[in-house]
């Protein structure tokens, strides 16, 4: 997948950390702290978070991996502000989520967080231009603007010629194209990618990886990958290693040297 030239927008200026790691300087974007969930079956609590604490800064390219039942897809809720904790906090730039009314969470998730999905979840009765057009619904914004924006993020993704189309016309991978575009329909702050490579073939999930990469290097989009794939986590400056509901190390790329963004 060829990525426009319209991707190439000016980058913030980057310098190396003492330690070669990278080290973002970016304000928090989201802010786990001490987080416990736990679900209720009959008698039984069974505990999916344990204690976990986690920040992701602005600019920042992070993932969450671990094995089956590590809490990965719980602490993909929390980092998505989909879900409230059991005990522990969770701020979304700087805001208590627990403290919000559902419908004001929903419109400030749907400003500063764009999905990403395995199963791409886009809705098959719209074509590709309605399916991007979605999220832009539910902030209000005029239809002519709605339509401007989702074929230029279309274009973005190099679906300009199937704005039409159905998914059942597509291909997996123009499919999670789509759900690219339309996860950048707010212009949200941070994009949060679950397994997002995980029902597509070896080289269309590179093409995507490198797309999300030129997103976060080029344009300073925070993205939080949520995968059991090493080779997927890879492309990531930081990767949180969780296990029984916790984080239990922290890896850095050490292919990523030279990246501090710093604050605009």
């Amino acid at each position: 997948m060829a990525v426009s030239d319209s991707m190439a927008s000016a980058a913030k200026s980057i310098t190396a950390t003492h330690s070669g790691h990278v080290k973002k300087t970016g304000k928090p974007v989201i802010e786990l702290r001490d987080v416990w969930k736990v679900y209720r079956m009959g008698e039984v609590e069974v505990p999916a978070l344990r204690g976990l604490t986690l920040t992701v800064r602005e600019g920042e390219f992070v993932a969450i991996m671990g094995p089956s039942g590590s809490g990965k897809s719980t602490s993909m809720n929390m980092v998505g502000c989909l879900d409230v904790p059991t005990k522990g906090s969770v701020l979304l730039d700087g805001n208590d989520i627990s403290t919000l009314q559902e419908s004001d969470l929903a419109q400030i998730r749907g400003k500063k967080i764009g999905f990403i999905f395995q199963q791409f979840n886009l809705v098959m009765t719209l074509t590709a231009l309605e399916n991007v057009m979605l999220p832009m619904v539910f902030q209000g914004i005029p239809k002519e603007e709605r339509v401007s924006k989702a074929e230029s993020l279309l274009a973005l993704v190099g679906l300009q010629d199937r704005i039409n189309h159905r998914p059942s016309e597509l291909s997996g991978g123009q499919q999670q194209r789509v759900a690219i575009a339309r996860s950048l329909a707010n212009d949200p702050q941070m994009i949060l990618a679950d397994e997002p490579t995980g029902n597509l073939d070896s080289t269309t999930g590179e093409s995507v990886m490198s797309f999300l990469t030129d997103l976060n290097k080029k344009r300073g989009k925070t993205i939080v990958l949520v995968t059991h794939d090493e080779h997927v986590a890879s492309h990531a400056d930081r990767i949180e290693i969780l296990k029984d509901g916790a984080v239990i190390k922290t890896k850095y790329n050490p292919n990523h040297k030279k990246a501090k963004v710093e604050n605009a």
